[in-house]
């Protein structure tokens, strides 16, 4: 069995922090982004609010929209609520949007925004220092770098970045970039301080091609059940805020000024969540299949075991409810936020406090 390049180990340790510094600001500029764009937001509405500078803010607006895409809306002072509870968006007087990130649809529209611009390119950066760091460690131990917590967690963080960066070439998700970051540095601490895992070889039951295939598999499903975490999340405070300006009132969360409407996220959230399950299901098929060549059989209620088919049902139940038994809305959210809450579980505590034929994969 070839040895540990513990110098390879090191370099891969230093690429993490370098990873970790560069999501850190471009966290932060994503948050800046949110405050910035919720400012010029409510400054323009001012503006178009008061009748005698009217046509000075429409001008301004204008000028400053670089439109990549089209959706408006008609004509409306304020945001536009339909009887469908879809957000319209926010416009000028000839129905032109004016400063808005996504439209129902979440394409790319409204003014260029620099500091949204550095951070999706911090992101990038990040995620290229990650890959390396994660690569080392593969290449320190000659193997994929998934056997461990450790390894879990940061693999899985890195799976993340990638997953929200390819969604953000076809969809505008930078307002929830601040939210996505957030897990992803989470997730980072919790690997490097909870689980801090030297480098070595493989205990002989994860020494499989099973490994690749079955762990692989479900960081990818994991990394899309975090952005759907993420994108309820928003849904529950966007529908708070819909519901607050029907009623007359308003939302002290400036910041989903430039977030799409709760049911454009629900559907979207929706879509993402019926491919993880999908994903999910063959982790669950995989690991059965790798239990009956590692011990002889396909189930044996192992707590691990249990907590993965928990999942899988919490999800399932999503799905079905969501499409046959009209639990849409806030109840939908719910349920997604549930099930992450159950991902989470199975591997931190189930992992840490529970004894089974998976603890070695615990730290």
């Amino acid at each position: 069995m070839p040895s540990i390049d513990y110098a390879l180990a090191e370099y891969s340790e230093l690429f993490m922090l370098l990873a970790a510094f560069a999501y850190t600001v471009a966290f932060l500029a994503f948050t800046w982004d949110l405050a910035q764009s919720s400012r010029t937001i409510k400054a323009v509405e001012g503006k178009l609010a008061q009748p005698d500078s009217a046509a000075p803010a429409k001008s301004e607006a204008l000028a400053g929209a670089r439109m990549s895409g089209s959706g408006g809306a008609p004509a409306s002072g304020g945001d536009s609520y339909l009887a469908d509870g879809n957000v319209r968006g926010w416009n000028n007087a000839d129905g032109q949007p004016v400063a808005q990130t996504a439209d129902a649809s979440m394409g790319y529209m409204g003014a260029r925004r620099n500091s949204a611009r550095v951070a999706v390119a911090l992101t990038v950066l990040g995620a290229l220092i990650h890959t390396a760091a994660v690569v080392t460690r593969g290449l320190a131990a000659h193997r994929v770098p998934w056997g461990n917590m450790y390894e879990f967690c940061t693999t899985g963080a890195l799976v993340v970045a990638v997953v929200f960066l390819l969604v953000l070439l076809k969809r505008d998700l930078r307002f929830l970039g601040t939210l996505v970051l957030a897990l992803i540095l989470v997730m980072m601490m919790v690997a490097t301080i909870g689980f801090p895992t030297p480098v070595a070889h493989l205990i002989p039951a994860l020494q499989s091609y099973w490994l690749i295939i079955h762990v692989s598999v479900a960081v990818l499903a994991s990394a899309l059940f975090t952005l759907t975490f993420a994108m309820s999340v928003l849904q529950l405070l966007q529908a708070d805020r819909e519901t607050k300006i029907r009623a007359g009132g308003t939302s002290k969360l400036g910041f989903l000024r430039i977030v799409p409407s709760a049911q454009s996220l629900e559907n979207f959230s929706y879509r993402i969540n019926a491919v993880a399950f999908v994903l999910w299901t063959f982790t669950l098929i995989a690991g059965s299949i790798w239990a009956e060549q590692a011990w002889g059989r396909y189930w044996g209620w192992d707590t691990k075991e249990v907590w993965t088919f928990v999942i899988w049902v919490v999800y399932a139940g999503y799905l079905h409810a969501r499409a046959t038994r009209g639990w849409t809305g806030t109840r939908a959210a719910w349920l997604s936020i549930v099930g992450y809450l159950c991902v989470i579980f199975n591997f931190t505590i189930v992992n840490i406090y529970f004894s089974g034929l998976h603890s070695y994969s615990g730290v």
